[in-house]
Parts: C-alpha cells; sequence; structure tokens
C-alpha cells in the first residue's frame, strides 16, 4: 500500500535518514519511534505529499482518502461540532449538493442524493461526531460553543476529532494524546484499535503504542527500520541486537541490577494493596525495557534535597476553587518523605486545582494546612514553560534560577549538569527561544532538580517529551528521595513510579484502593458531569464536630510519633542496600575481567570472591531487617485505617 524505496530525508544541511526502503500494508497499524528530530514528523510530511525526498522513492495507490491532524486551528465563530463534522468532506459535498437540488427544486436529484447520503451514513453522522467530541473529554453543551471560545489545548483535541470524523483510508497521527488527560488516552486508545483502515501514529506513550500498533518503523542514527510486533516486541529485538555491541554490555547489567533492586524492595508489599502488584509487574517489565534503552542520551536524576522533616505536609479537610467557588473539598493529605500519590480523575473534575492548592498558587477555601519548616516545593506545571525567557541561554536560566548554589557554582559544573538533561555543547548557550516543547519542558526539569525540593509536585509532565526522557524520569523518580505527587495520562510512568491513587470526583479527593486497569473500569461507569460537579463552601463545626475532629487529630499525632523513627530508619537501611549494591556491582565488574584469572593474581581473585561473599551476607542481613521495618510501618498504617 506504501512503498518506500531508497528514500533519504534532508532538514537543511542535515540528513535525518538515508537508504530507506520498506513497504507498509493495508490495515496495519505502524508506529514510528525515535528521538525528537530524527525525522519521525518528516516521514507523515512525505507520505502527505508535502515534500519530496531527497533520494529514492515514495508511492502509495492515489484514490486513497487520508486524514490528519492539522497543528493549527484558526479561531472562528463555527460551533465546534459543525468543524467536527467538516471532517467528513464527502458528507459535506453532498450536502451542499443537496441545498443546490433543493432550490432548483429537482426531485429526481434529492432521491439521489438522499440515497448517498444515507449509504454514507449521513443521517447518523451528527451522533457521530458527537460520540468524538465526548470521547475526547468535550461535555453537551460544548458542542455549539464557538471554536475561538476553547484554549490552545481544547483546539488540539477538536483537531484530532475532525480527522477522526473523516471516513479515510490511512490516518496520520503525528502525538495525539499530548493534550490529553488519562481518560482521553484510554478513549482514543480504544478507537484506534477498531479503526479499519491503516494508521501511521507517532506517540511517546509506550503503553498507547503497545495497545494500538502490530509493527514499528524506528528511526535513529540516520537510519529507518522496520519491526514485526508491538513497541515492547520492538524494545526486545532492539536489545537483543544492542546485547551483540560488547562496549554496551557493561551498562546494560548495570541497569538491570538497578531495576532488579526495586522490584526486591517492593515485592515484600505486595499483599498491601492492588496497586502495589501492579508496579511490581511493570517493574518486572522493566527488565525487558532497560536494554533497550542503554545507549539513551538522558541519566539525569533529582538531586539530594538538604533535608526530609517528616512530614513534609499535612493537610486536613481543606477545600479550594476560584473565585470562592469551591471545586474539590474534602482534601486531606499526610505526605512523606517517600509518597508516591497520584491523582486520578475525569477531566474538568478538579487534580490540577489540587495541586495548584498544593503548590500555594491557589489559596485554600477551609480546613487546616501544616507545613515543615524545611518545606521545599517543586511545581511542574505547563504554563511553566511559557514563563521560561524566549531570549535566555539554558546556561543563563539555571544560573538566574538555580538559586544561591547557582549563582556561584563553576561554568563547568552548571554544564555538565545541563548535559545529563540534553544540552550539551553549544546548546546551553544558545537562546530557547527556537526549542521545542520537550526541550523546554526538560529546561523546567533541570531547574527543579537543581533546586532540591524535598516535594515534587507534577501536573503532566511527560507532555512533549520522547519516549527516552520519558523512561528517564521514571528512573530518576524512582531514585529520588522526597515525595512525589503528580497527574500524568502516561501509564507506563503512573504503573513504574506510584505506589498511592486519589479520585478526584463529585467534589472530593479520596483513596483510591485499585490499580489503573480498576481506574479504567471506574471510569467507564462513572458519567463525566457527575464527577465535575462543585461542592458547596465548608460550613462552621458545632462542638460535636469539633471534638471528633480534635480526636482524629490526636491519633493522627500518634500514629505520626510511632511511624516517624520506623521509617528514619527506613530510609537509612534504604541507603544501606544501594551503596551495598554498588560494591556488589563493582566486585562483580572486576571479577568480570579477563585479566584477573590470570596465573600472577591468585591472591588478589581470592580477595575479591572473600569480599563478594561478606557483601552478599551483608545485603541479606540488611534486607531482612528492611523487610522487618516495613512490615511494621504497614501494622501501623492498617491498624490506624481500621
Amino acid at each position: 500500500m506504501l512503498n518506500f524505496s531508497d528514500i533519504s530525508i534532508r532538514r537543511g544541511t542535515r540528513v535525518l535518514f538515508e537508504k530507506a526502503t520498506f513497504n507498509l500494508f493495508r490495515s496495519e497499524k505502524v508506529g514510528i519511534t525515535g528521538e525528537n528530530g530524527s525525522g519521525k514528523s518528516s516521514l507523515l510530511a512525505l507520505v502527505r505529499g508535502e515534500i519530496t525526498p531527497e533520494t529514492g522513492n515514495f508511492d502509495m495507490p492515489g484514490n486513497l482518502a487520508v486524514a490528519h491532524v492539522a497543528q493549527e486551528l484558526s479561531a472562528s465563530d463555527e460551533p465546534a461540532i459543525e468543524f467536527v463534522l467538516d471532517g467528513d468532506a464527502e458528507l459535506r459535498v453532498i450536502e451542499g449538493r443537496i441545498a443546490e437540488a433543493e432550490a432548483a427544486d429537482d426531485g429526481n436529484r434529492l432521491a439521489e442524493l438522499y440515497g448517498h447520503y444515507d449509504a454514507i451514513g449521513g443521517y447518523h453522522a451528527r451522533s457521530r461526531a458527537a460520540t468524538l467530541l465526548h470521547g475526547l473529554g468535550f461535555t453537551t453543551s460544548d458542542e455549539e460553543r464557538p471554536v475561538r471560545d476553547f484554549s490552545g489545548g481544547w483546539r488540539v483535541r477538536l483537531n484530532v476529532a475532525k480527522a477522526l470524523m473523516c471516513r479515510s483510508d490511512l490516518l496520520l497521527l503525528d502525538e495525539p494524546t499530548n493534550h490529553l488527560d488519562l481518560d482521553a488516552v484510554m478513549w482514543l486508545e480504544q478507537w484506534l484499535k477498531d479503526y479499519r483502515g491503516t494508521l501511521l501514529l507517532i506517540a511517546h506513550d509506550r503503553d498507547f503504542l503497545d495497545a494500538i500498533c502490530n509493527r514499528i518503523v524506528n528511526i535513529e542514527q540516520g537510519r529507518a527500520e522496520v519491526y514485526r510486533g508491538n513497541y515492547s516486541d520492538f524494545e526486545e529485538a532492539r536489545a537483543a541486537r544492542l546485547a551483540q555491541n560488547q562496549a554496551l554490555y557493561v551498562r546494560q547489567q548495570r541497569e538491570l541490577k538497578h531495576i532488579e533492586s526495586f522490584i526486591a524492595r517492593f515485592r515484600a508489599q505486595a499483599s498491601k494493596a492492588r496497586q502495589a502488584q501492579s508496579r511490581i509487574k511493570a517493574l518486572e517489565r522493566m527488565q525487558r525495557i532497560a536494554p533497550a534503552h542503554v545507549d539513551t542520551e538522558f541519566t539525569f536524576s533529582f538531586l539530594e534535597p538538604h533535608k526530609l522533616p517528616r512530614p513534609l505536609l499535612t493537610v486536613d479537610n481543606q477545600s479550594t476553587g476560584y473565585d470562592d467557588k469551591v471545586l474539590v473539598g474534602n482534601i486531606s493529605f499526610t505526605i512523606a518523605p517517600g509518597a508516591r500519590i497520584a491523582l486520578l480523575g475525569h477531566n474538568g473534575a478538579g487534580k490540577s486545582t489540587v495541586i495548584k492548592m498544593l503548590a500555594g498558587e491557589l489559596p485554600s477555601l477551609s480546613g487546616e494546612r501544616t507545613e515543615a519548616k524545611d518545606l521545599r516545593i517543586g511545581y511542574f506545571a505547563q504554563h511553566q514553560l511559557e514563563q521560561l525567557k524566549e531570549h535566555e541561554s539554558p546556561l543563563q536560566h539555571l544560573r538566574s534560577l538555580g538559586g544561591p548554589a547557582a549563582a556561584k557554582a563553576p561554568e563547568q559544573d552548571l554544564r555538565d549538569f545541563l548535559g545529563t538533561f540534553g544540552f550539551r555543547g553549544d546548546r546551553v548557550f544558545e537562546a530557547i527561544g527556537p526549542f521545542s516543547g520537550g526541550e523546554k519542558a526538560r529546561l523546567v526539569l533541570a531547574l527543579l532538580s537543581y533546586l532540591r525540593p524535598n516535594l515534587l509536585l507534577l501536573d503532566e509532565p511527560t507532555n512533549h517529551l520522547d519516549l527516552e526522557m520519558r523512561q528517564a524520569l521514571a528512573l530518576a523518580l524512582q531514585d529520588y528521595s522526597g515525595a512525589v505527587l503528580m497527574v500524568s495520562h502516561d501509564r507506563h510512568l503512573l504503573r513504574t513510579v506510584i505506589d498511592e491513587f486519589y479520585i478526584v470526583a463529585e467534589g472530593k479527593a479520596t483513596p483510591f484502593d485499585g490499580d489503573l486497569d480498576d481506574y479504567a473500569k471506574w471510569a467507564a461507569t462513572h458519567p463525566k458531569d457527575a464527577v465535575t460537579k462543585s461542592v458547596k463552601p465548608a460550613k462552621a463545626v458545632g462542638k460535636d464536630a469539633e471534638g471528633d475532629r480534635k480526636q482524629k487529630q490526636r491519633v493522627t499525632t500518634d500514629q505520626r510519633n510511632r511511624l516517624t523513627p520506623l521509617k528514619t530508619e527506613l530510609i537509612k537501611l534504604e541507603k544501606q542496600l544501594a551503596q551495598l549494591q554498588k560494591k556488589q556491582m563493582e566486585i562483580e565488574q572486576k571479577l568480570a575481567a579477563p585479566d584477573i584469572y590470570d596465573a600472577g593474581k591468585k591472591a588478589r581473585l581470592r580477595e575479591l570472591i572473600d569480599e563478594q561473599a561478606k557483601i552478599k551476607s551483608e545485603l541479606e542481613c540488611t534486607e531482612v531487617a528492611w523487610l522487618d521495618v516495613t512490615a511494621q510501618i504497614d501494622e501501623i498504617e492498617v491498624s490506624s485505617k481500621n
């Protein structure tokens, strides 16, 4: 169906990829992967006929109906549903001809046109458009709103709906999940699984690619290669190829050891809740993922916070909203170092509003908030990308926004730090105006890291990030010793990082004892209109209620006093485990060197083997202690709930 023969594509003086030869067939669902700037979007532009190859030939049948998502949407007074209906070009042509036939009072022509109209589903078109809008997060009242009333992210959704409205043979989608929430991503995933045409999809969401695609075109190092199967199958195939390169072998083993240590640490909590089981499965899956990403350029970590008080932040029965109108109430969190919390819920329910309140950007309308003396919040939100200074470089941003430490640090130290976020060489001196959204998101994450927060509040941190950077972010958040509370539509990130879920619905934020699969079932049975209701402002409480509240506070304080020394000991044991695992890895690397087995190095070999046995014994004892402390913490937390 789509034939690429010896294709080379150039952008300016740079060759994106060359000598690409492959065929894509009817009804295949093809994921296009590769780092930002590798040529993924250029490949779609070639299929759309917007560019021609530098060399080679591309051809496809001339009668295909091709749909794609427009990059921009001009503001107009056209109602949203009419804009989406415009996606079915044949429908609009027939409607125009029907109007002409009615004006001419041509009955025979009208009969013919109405028959054609019925054959293409014209009588159900408006219902189909409304279904698309609803699936992508719009409400019934949004259908008649003019396009100009919607913000940029919602206009992107309108463009997606318009592309899906087209009864296409070939659908081209370039990062369609970037401006969607989790519910809309899950809906779009199912829609694309049911789509009968040929799909070419660029996405940075591995779960999304896994569920939809049966073929992968990966672009890297100037080559475009085709793999059969979904994204996980591609990672396995690529890992097998990379494993043949001995230079990458040691790094691959180190990455696997790192992931295996997380599996060992969390396996003991598998029975605590269903999301713990889900996390273990995800970490086990990462053993397969890791080798395919051993050559990534991103190896960053969040710098260690200066202090980790317990708890970091406590909010009790707070409410928040806009203009004194409460959107979400019953917000109660006790956030300690090591907490990993995610907010789930339909679009518009108030997830971002809760994070803004926790970050101090929105006032609380009721309830109590207690901050630790040394609390340092790092807040990531999409509007922060817009607040970056277009004329300044990454290095200038770090100097001015990285705090006193950055102002005094040697330039080379700052450049080395920025290099872990992908800003290398002269890139650190370039003005960020022309940078992509992904590069700006990386810069904001770098600035957050350098400030050494002990509580990270992340609102859709993966928007614009490619697969490699998302993988690096997941690993960095796993290692981070502070607390994390986030909203994200990236299910892989949620599965591999988060321990606790809260549902924001019906004007409340409540714990959710389930995993993402359970949430998908919950979302399907809870209509959006029912979960976005505002709640009334909190009323003054009477003496009895005040007494109950104080009793609850005393119980919470007692629980906190019992947990604090245990969690301090847990952090100490985790550091010991990390140090011992590092030593174990170093010894194994020395034992892997061929020359250690030379006849003249028998004494040194014996020392290493003895040291290996000693560390193994210490590891076992430390792990037993870690499990014992974890069990005590679980027992206290369970008893407090009962």
